[in-house]
């Protein structure tokens, strides 16, 4: 089978990058350099040329604050590519993996878990667009899945846990929000998931929306707490500050806590906790 992996030099994509080493399939992973996705045709030409039987849409416009001013190209490339990857593996009769956001919500408060059918209310034109694509994959008539999933970290990229490690060991002190509540999850920990549900070829009558993060729910600040001790940087006082301490272009949501229970019961599978996951990923950074 061909798989396309779009995003390819991202957090995910690289992740997923490892994870393939062991598969029999032929991954072809690709960035803005080598398939611009914004580009209908160009995306209906490689599709055909590689003959792709599944699409993994990890490409995105990510930067939730840049966003706020660039509405028009994070649409582009959040909801327009989005349906345009859709669309062109639909006329081969392939599948589509897309990956989404817990952003889609936050605008109206929950004390509880969000399950897939929760409506979503984004806050923020990030979680819109990402909406939007959802709604371009699922328009577009080809059979799917949509993984939303939430505060992704790994050893590739700029990330919260790298900045972390960076401004831990450097800095006397750092102030970290501690009223917004989420799961960090491992990009690792997600591309085993992909790369389970591709090689053993579940995605075949499952198609549809699920939530994948990481177990347990955390503040950012006792996420930075637990980097911190985690890595020993001791020395740096993390202290706790509240939203409009800390002013952004973009709100974030409160409250963005994924239900998990779908997809593990579907695909069976056992998730780890973030902490288990944050010890390793600081491990191999370290190493």
């Amino acid at each position: 089978m061909n798989i396309l992996v779009t995003g390819g030099n991202g957090q995910l994509g690289n992740s997923l990058r490892v994870a393939s080493r062991k598969s029999n399939d032929h991954y072809i992973f690709t960035d803005i350099w080598d398939l611009d996705i914004t580009d209908t045709e160009a995306v209906k030409a490689f599709i055909e040329k590689e003959e792709i039987d599944l699409v993994i849409n990890c490409a995105a416009y990510t930067n939730v604050e840049q966003a706020e001013d660039d509405r028009d190209r994070a649409e582009e490339l959040n909801a327009k590519a989005a349906g345009t990857l859709a669309r062109a593996i639909q006329s081969r009769h392939g599948f589509m993996i897309h990956i989404s956001t817990d952003y889609v919500f936050g605008k109206e408060p929950s004390a509880k878990p969000f399950t897939e059918d929760a409506a979503p209310a984004p806050l923020n034109v990030y979680g819109l667009t990402k909406l939007h694509g959802e709604e371009a994959v699922t328009a577009s008539g080809c059979r799917h899945l949509i993984l939303r999933t939430a505060w992704l970290y790994s050893e590739f990229g700029v990330n919260f846990v790298k900045r972390m490690l960076h401004l831990t060991e450097t800095c006397p002190e750092l102030n970290v929000v501690f009223d917004q509540v989420g799961t960090p999850t491992y990009a690792a920990d997600l591309a085993s998931v992909i790369f389970k549900i591709c090689e053993e070829r579940l995605y075949e009558g499952h198609e549809g929306l699920y939530h994948y993060t990481d177990e347990g729910v955390i503040s950012w600040y006792d996420f930075a707490c637990a980097i911190a001790r985690i890595a020993g940087h001791t020395d740096c006082k993390i202290r706790p500050c509240r939203s409009e301490e800390y002013p952004t272009k973009a709100a974030r949501p409160n409250f963005s806590v994924l239900d998990k229970s779908k997809i593990k019961k579907t695909f069976s599978i056992e998730i780890p906790h973030w902490e288990t996951s944050l010890e390793q990923c600081i491990k191999n950074l370290k190493g």
